[in-house]
């Protein structure tokens, strides 16, 4: 209704219907009305304008014998197929969002290699399925009210639950907000504190999407090393010991892996304490260490009330919910819930119950498991079939990092792989501080063929060789 804009003057020298005609017709022809699209019933329409239906059916039959409307009986009336619509803007030039991030076409099934997403083949699509189907069902037949904007009750509980198990992260359901997923979270937590000016702490190699983000709150990322023992915080307080923020990805560092060692960890907490500054937990694996336990959250270990915690559903059960949440300090709860209420709130209720009771009934753990064991095997295998050093490769999370000489055009090579329908993402963006960026790739091991692997390591290899200048 709102592309039909139709503003009726009774006492213009044209009839009602030759009103309803022009505003019709100008919607379609200036592509507010696009081919296909259902216009209202005579009835709804007639309501609407406060006019006849008999003069709206009159109107709607000018339009169709000028070709711009079809009548499909009782199933309405459309704008016809094949308009010459003139759009208002040239539009050739627009683009899909952040395309250096966003490779690949959403929407389109995992390929080999691919990082963040999960395997497509032990997810339990059919108790997913039934307690999606019930969610929704709950959804529809519930009451016509405002929800919670901080996110349901029951998903909350579950999360504060499963954190206090499973991250060592004891927590109120109070203190959990539900976002859209990591990147809804991250907006949510910048808008709340409003450090605009100020400087941020950033892994170096760190996530390109939340160095992103941070620029665009007006912050200013201040990229600092990571080593074996995690980010090296004393070049932090050499850089930028007054920054307001710190993001951190501290149980497994994305892109290299290796956890936030005890010692740096308590230096962190105690700079932030000192400065008054804040620290964000990005625990986008959550528990999914594959040997040995997890890491404790950083959070778990916070007495200052310094660390905001956020996870995600998109690692271990589906990037497409896009669910994810905030753990919040008790400080800054009414805080960041009154932003969330105003600007961000959680969305999606059904997807939220299904989560919630995919929790409660003990399949989200049951399903984690079982992810683990599967990614052992598949990591395996991958390493197997590399046929390279020891020296040359190593496990980072849910990626095996493949490393290539300096000076290797690593982002060339995987947009060459993407031909053969291998998708490795490049190393080297990883890295703000280009006088230290290695060359690598990093390959998924959520999604492996069970045949083929070999010949897919063997194509990555000739890709690696020509960019290097090697015969083949």
């Amino acid at each position: 209704m709102d592309d039909l804009r139709i503003e009726l003057n009774r006492q213009a020298g044209t009839s009602l219907v030759e009103q309803i005609v022009g505003a019709i017709g100008k919607s379609i022809s200036e592509g507010r009305l696009y081919s296909g699209a259902r216009l209202p019933s005579w009835r709804d329409l007639s309501a609407q304008l406060g006019v006849s239906r008999g003069t709206v059916k009159s109107a709607y039959e000018r339009l169709i014998d000028e070709q711009l409307l079809v009548a499909r009986g009782a199933a309405g009336t459309f704008v016809a197929d094949q308009l010459p619509v003139t759009y208002p803007a040239d539009t050739s030039d627009l683009r899909g969002p952040l395309p250096d991030f966003y490779q690949h076409p959403f929407g389109e099934s995992a390929m080999v290699f691919q990082v963040g997403i999960p395997a497509q083949d032990v997810f339990p699509y059919k108790v997913w399925s039934r307690i999606a189907a019930g969610a929704a069902r709950q959804a529809a037949m519930a009451s016509v009210s405002y929800p919670d904007p901080r996110g349901e009750s029951g998903l909350r509980a579950e999360i504060a639950a499963y954190l206090s198990i499973a991250r060592g992260l004891v927590c109120s359901p109070a203190q959990i907000i539900i976002t859209a997923g990591y990147a809804g979270a991250l907006g949510l937590i910048m808008h709340a504190l409003d450090l605009k000016g100020a400087s941020a702490w950033m892994e170096d190699p760190g996530y390109p999407m939340t160095r992103t983000a941070l620029s665009m709150a007006g912050l200013e990322p201040v990229p600092v090393s990571v080593d074996e023992h995690g980010l090296n915080v004393n070049e932090g307080l050499e850089c930028a010991p007054n920054a307001a923020l710190a993001v951190v990805t501290a149980s497994q560092q994305a892109p290299l892996g290796m956890t936030l060692s005890l010692s740096r960890r308590h230096q962190l907490l105690e700079w932030a304490a000192t400065h008054d500054s804040w620290i964000i937990e990005d625990d986008y694996l959550s528990e999914l260490q594959l040997t040995g336990r997890a890491a404790p959250a950083l959070a778990s270990q916070d007495s200052f009330g310094r660390v905001i915690h956020i996870g995600t559903f998109s690692k271990t059960i589906s990037p497409s919910l896009r669910l994810g949440f905030v753990v919040v300090p008790p400080a800054l709860v009414n805080q960041v819930g009154d932003v969330a209420a105003a600007l961000a709130p959680a969305s999606s209720i059904a997807s939220q119950r299904a989560v919630g009771e995919f929790m409660r009934k003990g399949h989200y753990l049951r399903h984690l498991r079982r992810m683990k064991r599967t990614y052992n095997a598949r990591s395996s295998a991958l390493q197997r079939a590399l046929e390279t050093s020891d020296a040359d490769k190593a496990m980072a999370g849910l990626a095996l990092l493949l490393r290539l000489p300096d000076g290797t055009d690593d982002r060339a090579i995987a947009d060459h792989a993407i031909e053969f329908g291998l998708a490795p993402a490049p190393l080297s963006p990883w890295y703000a501080n280009s006088s230290r960026a290695h060359s690598g790739l990093l390959l998924g091991i959520t999604n492996l063929p069970e045949k083929g692997l070999g010949a897919c390591c063997n194509r990555l290899k000739q890709l690696a060789e020509i960019s290097q200048g090697r015969e083949v």
